[in-house]
């Protein structure tokens, strides 16, 4: 029987996840703002706190929650070590605290208190079996000059004493404790640049291979990306092989699609040929290192129809009534020269055991960072599995899911452990689509599980308000995508130099990478190179940008400007972005600063440098003019400073 002294209900703990099935992610740095409800009846006050440590620790660290609202209560705490934390939650009605509030309003309402400082003589004598000093407090409530006695209750400095020493009877703790799994900073902050290794050569007509790529790194990194992202770098399979723009056969001399994995050549764990050695790509992710860039692996679980796994496991796939192999499907799309695995195959155990070796296999080779295509097409039990056993033994390694699906499955994926996520950001396009998903992503429930990562293009999604259109339209894009989230990529060259003719009726690249070799001018730099460098150098030096959480609209009139201001907790760092969301005319209106927020005065003075134009603005009204000419610049990035005398 629970004890019947302990009367204080405590609800709706969070951060948890599926009632604490799966573990709430945080990175190294970030906060943990824990809420519940918690209540009790009567009129007794309620005290409550956290208690949280890293797992394995003797101790709890202890942080004061705070009332809210509607018997609402909130805390946060700081998460400063990889690993896993754990939190509970405790809460007790204070009989010291419900005294004080009662001889407060019966003193100034002029009510006879004498009994009621005997009580608060009582209260202090019970703390001071473990804190003496309170001692000495309770003899100045028995001073014979009572009016002494009550004007000293009624002090600040008595106020501080209260809230100081609760007094801690009938504690109820939660009956149990939440997890919170905090990565590395990379986890949370990272700028990706993908291109094709074989389109690296700076010479028209030829294969581009490892050593190709060691000669642009220098070029990627002063662009400030921090991951570079290769498609499959495995043997491309020869039966079936598709042509030019996914032409049902190829042409002698075409390289086929590289997610057509394997071939005589090797499967999984070997290398294209045309691509170089093992050596060659060990030396490549060394000096992708040294300049502080991490090469992301393309993992595509599907074989080519000559891939060794087709003829040494049979069982692992598919089996028609005319003796066929199953191929890729996703009617009307056909995909013949890909094989599904069967994961419902009776041989399961040694096929998942073969997939988890492909990952171990490639972490000895110095990869850390996996890009995982089509998650979505394989078991989530799956997923959960071979990523615990892989973080298991190496907790670093990051895996972005490439699940372009339905909503709960693309959550599901991450709850099992992905650590970032493809998003729809792809497709949000207007002012009102934008906001909707980014409140939904920053403040629902997915936000302790789902981190988001931005893409405005891939080699499979050149979308529709890309499509025949200038680089204003790419401009306002990347730049959304890099300052809305902390995480975010682009599929580089064809957006670089603003590559924009689809297959009519198609969200399609025509000529498509993916079935060709193709030639860039690498040498060459535009504008959009610059921004691109710019926004990343941005990023690194402004830690308001570096997280997604952060994030606040800020109303404007105008429905094709976006406003959204980001900073840190302590607003020692402040980002202001406006966007014009109209690629091809000027736009402007009014955008609020959010007061409270910014903890501004009436009189207002703030200064505004935009880091991109380098234009230097004082505002010194709550609404303030913004005028955008897409032709010049199609957004601000305004770094915010607040005049002392504001605050």
């Amino acid at each position: 029987m629970a004890s019947g002294k302990k009367r204080v209900i405590i609800e709706n703990v969070q951060p948890q996840v599926d009632g604490g099935l799966y573990p709430a992610k945080r990175s190294v740095g970030e906060r943990v703002d824990v809420t519940a409800a918690i209540f009790g009846d009567g009129h007794d006050h309620i005290r409550g706190e956290v208690l949280y440590k890293k797992q394995g620790a003797k101790e709890w660290a202890r942080v004061e929650l705070i009332p809210t609202y509607n018997d609402e209560w909130q805390a946060s705490f700081y998460v400063s070590e990889k690993g896993n934390y754990i939190f509970t939650i405790q809460a007790w009605i204070d009989h010291f605290e419900t005294w004080y509030d009662g001889f407060k309003k019966k003193a100034l309402a002029k009510v006879n208190v004498t009994v009621e400082l005997a009580e608060g003589v009582l209260l202090l004598q019970r703390l001071g079996k473990t804190n003496s000093s309170l001692l000495s407090i309770a003899r100045k409530l028995e001073d014979k000059n009572q009016d002494a006695a009550i004007a000293y209750v009624l002090s600040d400095e008595f106020a501080h004493i209260v809230h100081q020493n609760p007094l801690r009877d009938n504690e109820t703790k939660y009956d149990q404790e939440f997890l919170v799994q905090v990565e590395h900073r990379k986890a949370n902050f990272s700028a990706w640049y993908e291109f094709f290794p074989r389109s690296s050569s700076l010479d028209s007509g030829k294969h581009g291979n490892f050593n190709d790529c060691i000669r642009l790194l220098p070029r990627i990194a002063a662009m400030g990306f921090d991951v570079l992202y290769f498609p499959p770098i495995h043997p491309i399979g020869k039966v079936n092989r598709k042509g030019k723009n996914n032409n049902v056969k190829s042409q002698p001399g075409e390289p086929g699609s590289p997610w057509a994995i394997g071939s005589d050549e090797g499967g999984h764990k070997s290398i294209l040929p045309a691509l170089g050695t093992l050596e060659d790509f060990k030396r490549l992710v060394a000096e992708a290192r040294k300049l502080g860039i991490d090469i992301a692996m393309d993992i595509a679980f599907q074989c080519a129809p000559d891939h060794p796994y087709v003829t040494e496991h049979p069982d692992w796939f598919k089996q028609r009534p005319d003796g066929s192999i199953q191929y890729a499907e996703n009617p009307p799309k056909k995909y013949q020269d890909i094989y599904p695995f069967n994961f419902e195959s009776d041989d399961w155990q040694n096929l998942w055991e073969e997939l988890k070796s492909v990952f171990f296999y490639w972490i000895e080779q110095g990869v850390t960072i996996f890009r995982i295509d089509n998650p979505h097409t394989k078991p989530i039990p799956f997923w959960q599995w071979v990523i615990a056993e892989v973080q298991k033994v190496h907790p670093d390694i990051i895996f972005l899911s490439e699940a372009f699906t339905r909503p709960k499955i693309m959550a599901s994926l991450a709850k099992v452990g992905f650590t970032q996520s493809y998003t729809y950001f792809t497709w949000r396009v207007s002012k009102q689509e934008l906001m909707e998903y980014m409140n939904d992503l920053v403040f629902g429930q997915s936000r302790n599980y789902f981190r988001p990562n931005f893409w405005p293009n891939t080699p499979d999604i050149l979308p529709y308000h890309l499509q025949h259109q200038g680089e204003n339209i790419f401009i306002l894009r990347y730049a959304l995508a890099a300052t809305l989230s902390s995480n975010y990529g682009v599929y580089g060259p064809p957006y670089e130099f603003g590559e924009n003719n689809p297959i009519e009726g198609k969200e399609e690249y025509y000529n498509s990478e993916k079935y060709e070799i193709r030639h860039y001018d690498w040498k060459r730099t535009n504008r959009l190179t610059d921004i691109m460098s710019l926004l990343n150098k941005v990023r690194k030096e402004n830690a308001a940008l570096q997280s997604t959480w952060n994030l606040q609209f800020c109303p404007i009139e105008n429905g094709q400007i976006i406003a959204y201001l980001k900073a840190t907790d302590d607003l020692s760092n402040i980002i202001l972005v406006v966007v014009n969301l109209d690629p091809n005319n000027t736009q402007h209106g009014y955008v609020q600063l959010p007061k409270a927020k910014l903890r501004l005065s009436e009189k207002i003075n703030v200064k505004l440098h935009d880091l991109v134009t380098d234009e230097h603005y004082t505002w010194t009204q709550e609404w303030n003019y913004v005028h955008l000419n897409p032709h010049k610049m199609p957004f601000h990035l305004f770094k915010v400073e607040i005049h002392e005398s504001n605050m």
